[in-house]
């Protein structure tokens, strides 16, 4: 398969990238920053350097050629405050779903944010808008007519993955690892039944091949 991900230089889009070359997909995606390129390069992870707040959905759609999956992992991560959130999660989100449709894409996954992510702690007032812009995105991609998938995973960890979740439409909130989730998402991008589907993710008990294969009976 041919898979772009938006967001291919972040902590799950990297993963990601890794896991599907591994398995012998191509794999493509735009990443902003030039160490970044530099980076995947090494690993052996082809991408593209592009601003995804700076293309249009047409300069996007050209690089969408014989794309099977469109991975939405794109993600402002705090910085540059609610303009960037607001040009990357939201507005972004935007772009890529018209590019799908202009560059005749099918399928888009979007890594989303888990709706009751850190409730439990003192955030800042940025955090409620990020949380309001990513249930506009999911809202927006639910909308169309795309075979889409949102994943919602709970707050995330960067240590080692388990390789071990809990999939549902309905979870309590906890933690995931960035491995895990990046695990989950290439099961999920061969896992073509699964479609117009939000599934929430944690860590949890089943290996992710099973709970993934499980939303498909």
């Amino acid at each position: 398969m041919k898979v772009f991900i938006v967001g291919i230089a972040g902590g799950v889009g990297s993963r990601l990238a890794r896991l599907l070359t591994a398995a012998g997909d191509r794999v493509d995606g735009l990443y902003r920053r030039p160490e970044q390129g530099e980076r995947l390069a090494a690993e052996g992870i082809h991408a593209t350097h592009g601003d995804l707040t700076r293309l249009d959905a047409s300069a996007l759609a050209a690089l969408l050629h014989d794309t099977d999956v469109l991975v939405f992992a794109a993600g402002a991560g705090g910085e540059g405050g609610t303009a960037a959130t607001t040009a990357i999660d939201g507005t972004g989100l935007t772009t890529a779903v018209e590019a799908a449709r202009l560059a005749g894409v099918r399928r888009l996954l979007l890594l989303s944010v888990f709706p009751e992510a850190w409730r439990d702690r003192d955030m800042p007032d940025t955090f409620e808008h990020y949380i309001d812009v990513k249930k506009k995105a999911d809202a927006e991609l639910a909308a169309t007519d795309l075979d889409w998938t949102i994943l919602r995973p709970a707050a995330l960890t960067d240590e080692p993955g388990t390789g071990r979740i809990s999939l549902s439409p309905a979870l309590i909130h906890t933690d995931v690892t960035r491995d895990d989730v990046a695990a989950t998402l290439a099961e999920l991008v061969h896992t073509s039944r699964i479609r117009r589907r939000i599934l929430e993710l944690t860590q949890g008990p089943e290996p992710i091949a099973d709970a993934v294969r499980r939303q498909t009976l």
